[in-house]
């Protein structure tokens, strides 16, 4: 392949550019589903995929293709890409690289003079977070069938608003039946990302070639005891939903210490007390619980264990437990040639690569039920993801840039 020239000025100011369509001013990102700011950051997209020639079109719920067709545009494509979407409050990195990364990588080819035997396609998807509908990977579920139209249909907000209304009124229609892709779409499918982890960057490494993702499994808890005032109810008398939550939080803490796996990880992420006042006791508390491993036997050991732990809480201290699960998703082995083409385009570059695996969970982890799927991580500074000082280099993106494109010429042809 010919010697292949990144832009990364051009990369960065496009990244500062979308930065600054956000409900929250700089550094502090905010783009949420379907409102503005997101819409903005879509048309933003669409505008320099169609100034780099790529055929766009759009999916039923968003989910953006920009396709370089390739000589033999009939076979399955190489895709690439992530989201845009940004939490509350959190940092302009995430998702971003791997898509306005992407299209540099898919500008770099172009411009060396390749010709790819198989179309490239760079993907946005749609709510890879879980801020409005409370489910992750929305976009790339429904791609896969993990999620069905009917789900998806009824999939609402915390305002009560159902996913097939809010994406009418965002302007994307047609039917929920045609999201999903067909398996043989793509032939392989690559995702760059920074590592949201402190690893590559504690080790001096330059590309992290992922060999697996963790995934999570998640629960809705919300306990129900009897509320009262904090100074004329005696302690014996008491059914403190908040003392139930708390017994419950550190045996979350506990079952993931005592699986046996290193990479067992449990986090309780909201606790909403009712009625929240300080001589009131509690009388309602709504809590989350994310479980996660790359191994799906202590995964779900631990989350087996929290669950008995709920029911024996609430029967202790006679208060009602009503438990959702959101989500039992499985985790992905990344395939074989995609680590190997990633690994020798890091040789090829003169760039430290390590395996390692994923603990934060993307897009890839559904792509993978579709076909062969890779990812590429870059260092991150301090491993800070989520939050406004989240920080990639211009160096480290511009190796991972090119990492991407050498790999994406490869599997092209």
């Amino acid at each position: 392949m010919a010697e292949l020239k990144i832009d990364i000025d051009r990369l960065v100011a496009e990244l500062q550019e979308l930065s600054r369509l956000s409900a929250t001013e700089p550094p502090a990102i905010t783009r949420v589903l379907y409102t503005e700011p997101d819409l903005a950051g879509r048309a933003f997209v669409k505008a320099k995929c169609t100034s780099a020639g790529l055929v766009i079109r759009e999916d039923a719920i968003g989910n953006l293709f920009a396709r370089w067709p390739g000589s033999e545009p009939n076979l399955p494509a190489i895709g690439t890409g992530s989201h845009i979407d940004a939490i509350p409050h959190s940092g302009m990195y995430d998702g971003t690289v791997g898509v306005l990364g992407g299209l540099e990588a898919i500008r770099a080819l172009q411009s060396s003079g390749l010709r790819p035997r198989r179309s490239i396609e760079l993907l946005l998807f749609t709510s890879e977070e879980p801020t409005r509908f409370g489910i992750g990977c929305v976009g790339s579920r429904a791609m896969s069938g993990t999620l069905s139209p009917t789900a998806l249909a009824e999939l609402r907000d915390a305002d009560g608003k159902r996913l097939d209304d809010v994406r009418t009124e965002a302007g994307y229609r047609g039917s929920l039946d045609t999201v999903r892709l067909k398996e043989n779409h793509y032939a392989f499918f690559v995702e760059l990302h920074i590592e949201q982890g402190p690893i590559l960057e504690r080790e001096g490494i330059a590309i992290g070639a992922v060999t697996a993702i963790a995934a999570p499994a998640a629960l809705k808890v919300t306990l129900n005891g009897s509320g009262g005032h904090a100074g004329a109810v005696l302690m014996p008398q008491r059914h403190d939903a908040l003392c139930a939550a708390a017994e419950i939080v550190l045996a979350v803490e506990t079952a993931a210490k005592t699986t046996g796996s290193p990479d067992t990880v449990a986090t309780v992420g909201i606790c909403q007390v009712h009625p929240g006042a300080i001589n009131s006791i509690p009388s309602s508390v709504h809590l989350t619980v994310d479980v996660r491993d790359i191994v799906l036997e202590s995964r779900d050991r631990a989350f087996a264990s929290i669950q008995e732990t709920i029911q024996k809480v609430s029967t202790s201290r006679g208060v009602q437990a009503k438990v959702e699960t959101i989500s039992t998703d499985p985790p992905a082995t990344m395939a074989g040639p995609i680590v190997a083409a990633i690994e020798a385009a890091s040789v090829d570059g003169g760039f430290s690569c390590k395996r390692m695996v994923s603990r934060a969970y993307h897009d890839s982890l559904f792509m993978a039920r579709l076909g062969p799927t890779g990812m590429i991580f870059i260092p991150c500074r301090n491993g800070y993801s989520h939050r406004p000082d989240e920080y990639a280099s211009p160096e480290a993106m511009k190796i991972g840039v090119e990492t991407l494109a050498q790999t994406l010429g490869r599997l092209a042809g």
